[in-house]
């Protein structure tokens, strides 16, 4: 799936255009966002790709959910 990954004035932030869903980075699996699974406040976890070196942001990357929310 196709996340924007942005940093905002509150912290990191995803927009999933195919949900027309805007939602913050509330906790991820390692320091940095990258290589592992990042959850958003709505409750969604993706598994995020790994780079070798922190890309620049905005970047859109393709992301894989690792949850189902109830509503869609």
């Amino acid at each position: 799936m196709k996340v924007m990954i942005r940093e905002t004035a509150k912290g990191i932030e995803a927009y999933v255009p195919k949900k027309d869903l805007e939602e913050m980075v509330v906790e991820t699996e390692k320091d940095g966002l990258w290589g592992g699974w990042a959850k958003l406040a709505n409750g969604w976890v993706f598994a995020m790709p790994a780079f070798d070196e922190p890309p620049k942001l905005p970047i859109t990357v393709d992301a894989r959910r690792l949850t189902t929310a109830e509503e869609d």
